[in-house]
């Protein structure tokens, strides 16, 4: 796939689509994404470990913030919880299929003196509303945020600055942060990066995605979880908001390449797909049922999942 539609695929937004190809021309080139420790990798993360795993595949090099710091400020709990959480996390991240990542814990690079000084620098630059309506998407809380909050997305700005990364990939609600980075990283008299942004995918009830919950599978789901859940997810006959097209266009197509449907042939017969949108066509015209596409959606998570989950299981063995 040419590298362009390999870093474009599956995004909602690339801000700039011109400097993305210019940044492909370079020879060296790298993007980052962050992820909080919070619990288990699942498929709202893997979106944008996906997209990383593209834009690998497209000659950037790859490096993830595990942002214990960024994860405390938020209260997602103490620095010694989130940080052990951050360990865990980047094995699983490798397992599920990032390799040759070069994987950066917060707290080595935001405690540096230099680091903190370009944060105070920029927290000239920021009003408290513009900082607060930054988080509106990924803090928690936030109808009583704390001072730390604020805090977050000003060193999120100095991360892409530290990293020497050119571009920065992340969910459409990292959105406003990562236009306060382009808008303000002059300050300190640095590049702002190109942005890539992937969408909030829907829970497997259709709804916002939530551990808490229970609309969520993860790394450490075993074959049968998996199964079973997607037995009962939400699969209208519409593709729009529909989870289960949700995780054939993020997690199986671009992982697998292909799929298979398995019916007797009183029923059609077995078909396979080598593209996602002929797939989606054939379901909107009801060619494929529901429960057919939901078992061919089980079997392709399984086999994507698989090798996270058996570093999960020899851990616990172990």
């Amino acid at each position: 796939m040419d590298p362009y539609d390999l870093v474009a695929r599956n995004t909602v937004e690339i801000v700039t689509e011109e400097e993305l190809r210019d940044t492909l021309d370079q020879p060296v080139k790298r993007v980052y994404a962050g992820y909080e420790p919070s619990g288990e990798i699942h498929l709202g993360h893997l979106v944008t470990i996906n997209k990383l795993i593209d834009m690998k595949e497209a000659g950037f090099s790859v490096v993830v913030l595990l942002a214990d710091l960024h994860a405390f400020l938020n209260r997602k709990g103490t620095l010694e919880e989130v940080r052990e959480l951050a360990e865990y996390n980047r094995a699983c991240i490798e397992a599920v299929g990032l390799k040759g990542a070069e994987f950066v814990i917060g707290t080595d690079l935001q405690l540096d003196p230099e680091y903190q000084l370009q944060v105070l620098e920029l927290s000239q630059q920021v009003t408290l509303n513009r900082a607060k309506r930054s988080m509106d998407e990924v803090g928690r809380a936030m109808e009583n945020p704390t001072v730390s909050q604020m805090v977050y997305p000003i060193m999120q700005m100095v991360d892409i600055a530290a990293l020497r990364v050119d571009a920065a990939v992340g969910g459409i609600d990292q959105r406003k942060i990562h236009m306060l980075a382009r808008e303000h990283l002059g300050a300190i008299n640095k590049k702002p990066p190109v942005c890539i942004h992937t969408p909030i995918v829907n829970g497997l009830d259709g709804k916002k995605m939530s551990s808490s919950a229970g609309n969520v599978i993860s790394v450490a789901d075993s074959e049968e979880e998996i199964r079973r859940k997607i037995k009962k997810a939400f699969c209208p006959p519409e593709t729009e908001g529909n989870p289960v097209m949700e995780i054939f266009s993020h997690h199986i197509f671009p992982r697998l390449g292909r799929i298979q449907i398995k019916r007797p042939e009183k029923y059609g017969g077995d078909r396979e797909f080598t593209s996602m949108q002929l797939f989606e066509a054939a379901y909107a015209a009801g060619e494929i049922h529901a429960m057919d596409a939901k078992n061919a959606c089980a079997d392709g998570l399984v086999e994507v999942l698989a090798p996270a989950y058996e570093f999960i299981m020899s851990t616990k063995r172990g």
